[in-house]
């Protein structure tokens, strides 16, 4: 008896909270960027924009246990093992890599989340020596106040401009070879997948859940920068 080929179904992978997340941050990290080398009275909307992504970081990490399915890291983050296979082209029908994150793009987010929580910690404590000040540099050796201000206008910039251009040269590469548009799904949430693929949770309760999450998260930034009076 010949098999029937059932059609893939628009699956939900992108919950709306982690849809918002994405974006808002995208626009964050831009502002933060291009404020910083305007300078001058821009370094005001520099420092608000840094407060932003420390926000919207502190909810990712935690989104990342309680979100939607292909939201969360134990979805998409990959032993050693796992990652080499994937660079192997040993993929098996189990591992899922079409839905959410593949082993590398897992990589490419952590390390860009990552980058950005160093260059949020080291603007917290860094001093320009002219005007600009971070929040919590009175808790700081003023050598440490000085490496932090050197990373985070140097490598850290540079390294995070880096990492945003190859984000958006893998998008481009896996449209081009692969016609896989990565976008499309970041921005309504839904992906052509197996019938069989279960979907990310995105119901009202959820999205709630995000906005009480969010609020804290934003609450407990603001306790933060404060404690430097």
């Amino acid at each position: 008896m010949a098999s029937v080929d059932i059609p893939d179904q628009h699956v939900r992978v992108w919950d709306l909270p982690t849809r918002i997340f994405h974006w808002v941050l995208a626009l964050a990290v831009i502002g933060s960027v291009i404020s910083a080398k305007v300078g001058g009275a821009a370094m005001s909307w520099h420092f608000r924009l840094g407060y932003v992504v420390f926000t919207l970081l502190a909810f990712r990490l935690v989104w990342g246990f309680v979100g939607g399915r292909w939201s969360r890291f134990a979805s998409f983050v990959r032993g050693p093992g796992t990652i080499l296979r994937y660079l192997r082209g040993d993929i098996r029908e189990a591992d899922r890599f079409d839905v959410g994150h593949n082993p590398l793009g897992a990589l490419s987010v952590l390390g860009l989340l990552g980058l950005l929580a160093l260059q949020v910690a080291t603007g917290l404590v860094a001093d320009d020596e002219i005007t600009n000040v971070g929040p919590l540099n009175q808790f700081v050796t003023s050598a440490t106040a000085a490496s932090a201000t050197s990373w985070h206008e140097t490598f850290g910039q540079y390294g995070l401009i880096l990492l945003i251009v190859l984000h958006i040269g893998a998008i481009v590469y896996y449209l081009r070879r692969w016609k896989a548009n990565l976008v499309r799904p970041m921005i309504h949430g839904d992906k052509p997948l197996p019938a069989d693929t279960p979907p990310s949770r995105d119901d009202l309760a959820t999205r709630a859940a995000a906005v009480v999450l969010l609020a804290g998260c934003a609450a407990a930034v603001t306790y933060i920068v404060q404690l430097g009076g």
